[in-house]
């Protein structure tokens, strides 16, 4: 019975791979002898999907006749993404108490004149298999929900309700300040010092104005926002032209037919919205000097028996440009090209382990815990930093290493590096947009800033013809910028300003000499 089965087995193998490619070894069994780059016989040939880079449905946008723009992007799947952008942030605060785009964070999907708890809100998309979302930025407010597309009308008209029609209980009110007051606590204890750099880095280069306005509130106005104050700003910012309805996943009418049925005809909750009075002011790069620097000395301070290293934190940035200009590409490409992250990241190219500051800082300088560049892009301006952290008595080299390698930007990028720079750009931007709520954000912001949308393929095409003489053109424009500093932890070995702005404006970056006759 064995023998059989064997035999039948030997006879399969033949039929599958050919009299030819069967060899008898001396142990009794057979082993296909095909090469792993030839195709096995006897089987079709594979047809492979064309991909063309470009996405199958086009951006579809109408204009209401209060001014409301709906956007929307179909996308396969019984799921979608819908939700209202506004063209609001911490930055249109100047004439109010800093802090109110954080409490409307907290207070959405709170009780609406339809719902009365927050408790209601959830059952009724658990219904439709949703959930949701507020998030603000220093120019944007997101309001999102996601759920089952047969229930589109009724996410709709909570996203009206939410945005429109909020209550703003006293005790909702009071159960924010909370939630702010802890906020602001953890912000100051994480490990992680980034969100409080950025904080410290925007103050520091647009002093006062636009953006750097604080994005958290302030603990001074936690007691100062109040239902009257929120209705008085809500009033201004919060009108139909400058709002987004946004959508992906589903049908561009049956979004349209929604925003009319729910938000065309809706008086808000504050009465009347009065456009005059929005705060129109273009950001002002303010760079301050040395005594004013956005810096946090903590010399001082024990922080008592802990595992995490004491570490000084220091973030430098020069001025950019705004992601309407032409060469917000050219400074994406510089950000990817520079890349870094920590000491400890684990992975290869694909993390960024041969970007600039990986190799040239992270590589050659063990002491060194982090080098990481980010670039910030607003509608009328941008900042491009390095942050890096190091040991207290290593600060004033930390500095050194950091200033040359923004002076290096301005050389000749190599042909390889810039490639993988550029390719590394690409493969992140689709990579993030197979995501729905991703897709949704884009979709979104594009048309609230710009009426538009530029496709994925789009942007892929202005990014591939990006050339080294481009980074060099940006960069040595950037460079004429003074620098913004922001530092956090023992700052004992910090280098002054001028000497950091001498550094910038020499021909290699170094710091200017110091003699000290006694150390």
């Amino acid at each position: 019975m064995a023998t059989h089965m064997s035999k039948c087995r030997t006879w399969s193998r033949v039929q599958r791979f050919g009299i030819a490619a069967y060899r008898k070894y001396s142990s009794g069994s057979g082993y296909p002898n095909i090469s792993l780059s030839t195709p096995l016989p006897g089987i079709p040939k594979p047809v492979f999907a064309s991909v063309d880079g470009q996405e199958k449905y086009e951006t579809k946008i109408t204009t209401l006749e209060n001014g409301l723009k709906v956007a929307s992007q179909n996308k396969f799947g019984q799921f979608c993404t819908v939700g209202i952008l506004v063209n609001s942030g911490s930055r249109h605060e100047a004439k109010y108490p800093s802090g109110i785009a954080h409490f409307l964070e907290k207070l959405a999907f709170s009780s609406t004149a339809q719902y009365g708890s927050k408790d209601e809100i959830l059952l009724t998309l658990e219904k439709h298999g949703g959930i949701c979302d507020c998030q603000t930025s220093r120019d944007t407010t997101m309001y999102a929900v996601s759920a089952e597309v047969k229930g589109l009308d009724t996410v709709v008209s909570l996203l009206s309700d939410a945005v429109l029609q909020p209550r703003l209980l006293d005790e909702e009110i009071e159960m924010t300040r909370m939630v702010v007051r802890f906020e602001l606590e953890d912000l100051n204890m994480r490990p992680d010092p980034e969100p409080l750099l950025t904080e410290m880095i925007h103050a520091a280069a647009y002093r006062g104005n636009t953006v750097g306005l604080p994005r958290f509130c302030p603990a001074d106005n936690v007691e100062k926002i109040d239902k009257k104050v929120l209705h008085s700003y809500l009033r201004n910012y919060y009108c139909p032209e400058r709002m987004v309805l946004a959508g992906v996943g589903i049908e561009h009418e049956q979004l349209v037919e929604c925003a009319r049925k729910y938000l065309l005809n809706v008086k808000p909750v504050w009465g009347t919205s009065t456009v005059a009075n929005v705060d129109l002011s273009v950001a002002q790069y303010t760079v301050i000097f040395a005594k004013d620097l956005g810096l946090n000395d903590m010399s001082d301070v024990s922080l008592g028996p802990t595992p995490i290293p004491e570490l000084t934190h220091i973030m430098i940035g020069l001025e950019s440009c705004s992601f309407l200009e032409e060469d917000f590409i050219p400074f994406a490409v510089l950000n990817m090209m520079m890349g870094g992250g920590g000491s400890f990241s684990a992975g290869g190219p694909g993390k960024g382990m041969f970007t600039r500051l990986y190799l040239n800082v992270l590589n050659r300088h063990h002491w060194m815990y982090n080098a990481t560049s980010y670039h910030h892009s607003y509608e009328d301006s941008g900042l491009l930093c390095i942050h890096a952290s190091a040991d207290p008595r290593q600060v004033r080299e930390m500095v050194e290493i950091i200033t040359r390698e923004f002076i290096q930007m301005a050389g000749n990028a190599g042909e390889m590096e810039l490639e993988r720079a550029k390719t590394q750009l690409k493969s992140m931007l689709m990579m993030n947009l197979e995501s729905r709520p991703v897709i949704f954000e884009d979709v979104g912001r594009q048309v609230l800033s710009t009426g538009k949308r530029k496709l994925p393929h789009e942007l892929c095409e202005l990014i591939s013809n990006v050339t080294a003489s481009d980074i060099k053109r940006v960069t040595t424009k950037m460079l004429r910028s003074k620098p913004a500093v922001a530092a956090l932890g023992d700052l004992t070995e910090l280098p002054s300003y001028e000497h950091i702005q001498a550094a910038l404006s020499s021909k290699d970056g170094r710091l200017p000499r110091m003699y000290r006759l006694f150390r």
